[in-house]
C-alpha cells in the first residue's frame, strides 16, 4: 500500500477495538483495526490534534454506527487499483442489515470470471466498517474471511441485525 497517500492519522476507540484512521488530501484513506491483515503498520504521518474535519467526521460516523444511529459518510479516498476501487464502490451499495455473496457481487459487477480477484479486493479494503466488506458472506451464508477477524465480522453483522 502506498503510505505516502496518507497525510494525517488519528486513533479511534470502538467497542471492537482500537482503529487507526488515516486521511489523504481528498478524504478518509484508511481505517484499520490493530493487527488486522493488510494493516500498513506504523504510518509516518503526523497525529491529528483533534481539529481535522475528515478524521472527526470518521470518528463521529463510527460512534453513530456503533450506537445504531444513521450517520453521514465522510469523504472517502481509498488507494487501490481501478478494479479494487470498483469493488469497494459496490460494497457501499450493500445496505446495513443486508448481506451479499462474493458470487452475486461478481455477477452484479459483470465480473463473473473474476470472483477470486473480487474476493481478494474485498479483503484488501483499506476502510474497515465504513466500506462494509463485512457484509459479504459465502455462497452458503457462512462467514468467510475478514481482515479484522471473524469474531469482529460476526459482531458487526449482529450489530446490523444480519442473521449470521
Amino acid at each position: 500500500m502506498n503510505t505516502q497517500h496518507h497525510i494525517l492519522q488519528r486513533r479511534i476507540a470502538t467497542p471492537l477495538g482500537a482503529l487507526t484512521a488515516a486521511r489523504s488530501a481528498a478524504g478518509l484513506s484508511g481505517l484499520w483495526f490493530d493487527g488486522q491483515k493488510h494493516h500498513p503498520g506504523a504510518l509516518d504521518v503526523p497525529e491529528d490534534d483533534g481539529s481535522d474535519a475528515v478524521l472527526a467526521a470518521a470518528e463521529a460516523a463510527l460512534r453513530a454506527y456503533f450506537g445504531g444511529r444513521p450517520f453521514t459518510m465522510p469523504p472517502l479516498d481509498p488507494a487501490g487499483t481501478a478494479f479494487q476501487r470498483e469493488v469497494w464502490q459496490a460494497l457501499l451499495a450493500i445496505a446495513p442489515g443486508a448481506s451479499d455473496t462474493y458470487g452475486r457481487l461478481a455477477r452484479r459487477l459483470g465480473r463473473v470470471q473474476a470472483a477470486r480477484a473480487l474476493g481478494a479486493a474485498v479483503g484488501r479494503n483499506p476502510i474497515s466498517i465504513l466500506i462494509p466488506c463485512h457484509r459479504v458472506v459465502g455462497a452458503d451464508g457462512s462467514l468467510t474471511g475478514y481482515a479484522g477477524g471473524l469474531e469482529r465480522k460476526q459482531a458487526l453483522l449482529k450489530l446490523e441485525s444480519v442473521a449470521a
